[in-house]
């Protein structure tokens, strides 16, 4: 598609900001009005049209995505929204070791576990250590609680939890990053542990990894749009 428009603002809008192209106001791609929860969220949007070439690049909309997600799909069922990341805590990543004493079950406990002890702490509740890939269920005391803090968050914030949960494979992982406990590059590095230990023991692979510099940016994008929702 071709650049249609010139001027690149923002405007509040009713219940909070809005881009606007050449003085019209975006929609949504469900053609709903695309109003996000602060000024600061909707510039970062309003960047992503500005920084278009002449040809409009769809993938070059990674908060656009978040946003329209959140409009057009969470709103309508957050419900639904909620029963597709509780699996994430269910089959948690942080929660699945390699056998005792192997060194990549060390690398393991080293990152992974102060991360799951902060998130006890944090939400009071108790996750299930896992040695092997025999599952285990996690308690449902544990994924209750979970639930219910995923109960408390906005139509924005589970859009972010969404893509950050899908790349780390963690809701532990998504829920820190979405709440900015950690720096982005240290839960990322914690979602990426067992790919970066194999890279070091066999070599890297370019394709591989470009493809978790895509990842992380990705990563990084929906961490700043939870940011943007928080602040």
């Amino acid at each position: 598609m071709k650049r249609f428009y010139k001027q690149t603002e923002v405007s509040p809008a009713e219940g909070g900001w809005q881009v606007t192209l050449d003085g019209r106001g975006v929609k949504t791609q469900g053609k709903r009005a695309q109003v996000v929860p602060g000024e600061a969220l909707a510039r970062a949007m309003a960047a992503e049209w500005q920084d278009q070439g002449e040809e409009i690049d769809p993938a070059r909309f990674v908060l656009r995505d978040m946003a329209d997600y959140a409009i057009d799909v969470i709103a309508a069922d957050r419900a639904d929204a909620i029963r597709a990341l509780v699996p994430y805590a269910e089959t948690d990543t942080l929660c699945y070791r390699a056998e005792p004493g192997e060194a990549l079950a060390r690398r393991q406990a080293e990152v992974w576990e102060q991360l799951l002890t902060a998130a006890e702490s944090r939400w009071n509740l108790r996750f299930e250590r896992v040695s092997g890939i025999m599952h285990r269920p996690q308690p449902e005391a544990t994924i209750a609680a979970l639930r219910s803090v995923l109960e408390g968050k906005d139509e924005f914030t589970l859009a972010a939890l969404r893509s950050l949960a899908g790349i780390s494979a963690s809701l532990t992982i998504a829920l820190l990053a979405a709440e900015g406990a950690y720096p982005a590059e240290t839960l990322w590095q914690a979602s990426e542990l067992e790919e970066l230990y194999q890279a070091e023991l066999w070599g890297r692979d370019a394709e591989a990894e470009a493809r978790q510099a895509k990842r992380f940016r990705d990563f990084e994008a929906a961490m700043r749009f939870a940011a943007m929702v928080r602040g």
